[in-house]
C-alpha cells in the first residue's frame, strides 16, 4: 500500500459513469413500471453502488480505508441505454476515484443480475472516470521554471564545515520534486548579521523564493525568524499556521517553532525548522500549494 502520511488533507472528488445496455424497449420499460421480478432496478441497484463506495478499500488490495462522506448515485435512460452515474466526496489525503468506479461498477453489475432473466443479451458496455478534483493534481503551477530558488542553512556547525547539511539538502531534493530548482544553495552562521546579511544580499541577487532552514526553535542561538521578521513588509501568516498544524499531527512539538513567512518585496522568505524531518514536513505540508502566490502575482504584473 502507498505512504499517503506526508499528504495534506482536502477535498477530494470523483465521479465515475457505467452504461448498462439491453436489448429491447420491453426490458426498459418493465424497469420504468418496476415490473422486474427480482425488484426495483434503480432502488436495488442504487443500495448496492452506495455500499460498494464504502467498501472499496476491502476489495482492492491497494485502497486505503477512508471517509466516504457524501455519494450520489443517478440513472438515466437513453433508448436502449441506461447510464449509471456515482460520485463521491471525501475529506482525505487521497482520491476517491476509485471508489466512484467501484460503485459504479456493483450498480451496473446489479442491475445486470436484476435484469438477465428478462433479457438475455443485456450487457455491460463501458465503465469509465468522468471527472477527478482535489489534491495536487488541481494546483496550477506557478511558471516554476522562472522562479529563482535559494536555500539557506542556518547553522554554526555546518558552516565551519564540521557537520553535513542533511537539512538543506533534505530541502533541494524536496523542491526538486515540485520542478523547482535551487539556483543557490549556501550554510551560514546561527548569527543574526549574517543571516539578515545572506538574506538581503539574496533579495538583492533578485531570488524570489527563498527558505532558510535552522534557528527556529526556542534556544538562545535560534535567531533566524529575528533577522529575517524586519526584512518582511506583508505577512503571510498562514503559511506556518499550515506547517504547523501539519506537524502537530506528526509530532507534539511542532507547535514550538517560530517559524515566520512573508514578502519582502516581490520575494517570499520562508523559515524552516533545522531538523531534516522539521525540514522535509514542513515543505511537504506548504508545497506546491505556496506556489499559487506567484501566479497570482504574475497576474498583478499584467493587469499593471
Amino acid at each position: 500500500m502507498v505512504n499517503i502520511t506526508h499528504k495534506s488533507t482536502t477535498l477530494r472528488k470523483a465521479v465515475a459513469v457505467a452504461t448498462v445496455r439491453v436489448s429491447q424497449q420491453a426490458t426498459i420499460d418493465a424497469v420504468l413500471n418496476r415490473q422486474v421480478p427480482k425488484g426495483d432496478v434503480f432502488e436495488f441497484s442504487r443500495a448496492a453502488g452506495l455500499l460498494a463506495c464504502k467498501k472499496t478499500w476491502e476489495v482492492i488490495p491497494d485502497c486505503h480505508p477512508l471517509p466516504v462522506e457524501y455519494t450520489a448515485i443517478t440513472h438515466e435512460v437513453d433508448g436502449l441505454e441506461i447510464k449509471v452515474r456515482v460520485e463521491v466526496h471525501t475529506v482525505y489525503k487521497t482520491g476517491v476515484e476509485v471508489e466512484a468506479m467501484h460503485g459504479a461498477s456493483v450498480v451496473a453489475l446489479t442491475m445486470y443480475d436484476m435484469l438477465k432473466p428478462i433479457d438475455t443479451a443485456i450487457e455491460i458496455a463501458s465503465i469509465k472516470l468522468e471527472e477527478k478534483r482535489g489534491g495536487k493534481g488541481d494546483i496550477k503551477y506557478a511558471y516554476p521554471d522562472t522562479v529563482r530558488v535559494a536555500v539557506v542553512t542556518c547553522s554554526d556547525s555546518v558552516s565551519k564545515g564540521l557537520q553535513q547539511d542533511k537539512s538543506g539538502e533534505v530541502v533541494v531534493q524536496r523542491l526538486q520534486q515540485h520542478r523547482l530548482q535551487v539556483e543557490r544553495h549556501l550554510a551560514v552562521a546561527d548569527e543574526f548579521d549574517v543571516i539578515q546579511q545572506t538574506a538581503k544580499q539574496l533579495l538583492a541577487a533578485g531570488f524570489q523564493l527563498i527558505l532558510f532552514t535552522g534557528g527556529t526553535g526556542l534556544s538562545p542561538r535560534d535567531v533566524t525568524p529575528d533577522a529575517i521578521r524586519p526584512l518582511i513588509d506583508r505577512d503571510v501568516p498562514g503559511v506556518m499556521e499550515a506547517a504547523r498544524g501539519y506537524g502537530q499531527q506528526r509530532t507534539p512539538y511542532a507547535m514550538l517553532s517560530r517559524g515566520i513567512a512573508g514578502f519582502a518585496g516581490e520575494s517570499l522568505l520562508i523559515t524552516l525548522p533545522g531538523s531534516p524531518r522539521g525540514a522535509a514536513e514542513t515543505i511537504d505540508a506548504i508545497f506546491p500549494y505556496i506556489l499559487h502566490v506567484f501566479r497570482v502575482q504574475e497576474g498583478v504584473r499584467h493587469e499593471g
